[in-house]
């Protein structure tokens, strides 16, 4: 009979889950035990947009220097009020046009294998999002504290690469990755022509 029980217990959750909101440009969702209300900020003088919970603020600098220990860090880490959820983006100094994204991002893949023999990869592709390709790497990185989960995404702004990610702890992975699917799925760029 417990059995039964446990077999109810569990369907009851999968309804719940099914029933919750989980959209994040809708309203609040829930992740894990905590409810995000997400909005739109805007950077690079307005022009590049992506969805991000309301309450992320930029990490501080003596956290970002042990976070990120290269001296090329990302320009922008957004973060929750702990530091372990981020969102990150860096402009690159390297010319990008919209049907290379596929190819730097299996290039991206390989060079970090290479590189990062303990990362983990799962998932890869070229997502299109609105008029723009944007590129993704889905893997798991050793941390001090753990593992992380993390989401890289390329795209092409000004004829250049930006490249971004969206990280948090891998015990948070089963909550995060579908909400970090859809930040990834919210960028938007202005071209320099259509700014108002």
């Amino acid at each position: 009979m417990e059995f039964a029980d446990e077999k109810i217990a569990a369907l009851l959750n999968e309804s719940e889950k099914a029933e919750r909101p989980n959209d994040i440009v809708a309203g609040p969702v829930q992740v894990g035990n905590q409810y995000y209300e997400f909005e739109e900020k805007a950077f690079y003088n307005d022009r590049v947009k992506i969805y991000m919970p309301k309450g992320f603020e930029d990490l501080s600098e003596a956290y970002k220097k042990i976070k990120y220990p290269s001296s090329e860090r990302p320009e922008i880490i957004k973060s929750d009020e702990h530091g372990v959820i981020n969102i990150t983006l860096n402009r690159v100094d390297n010319d990008l046009e919209e049907e290379w994204i596929g190819e730097l991002t299996a290039g991206m893949k390989a060079m970090m294998r290479k590189l990062n023999p303990g990362y983990v990869f799962y998932t890869d592709g070229v997502e299109a999002v609105g008029d723009k390709n944007i590129g993704y790497l889905e893997f798991k990185s050793p941390a001090i504290d753990g593992f992380m989960y993390n989401l890289m995404f390329l795209f092409e702004f000004d004829g250049k690469t930006v490249m971004g990610t969206f990280c948090c702890m891998y015990k948070e992975y089963a909550n995060w990755r579908d909400i970090a699917f859809q930040i990834l799925k919210t960028i938007s760029v202005v071209k320099g022509d259509e700014r108002t």
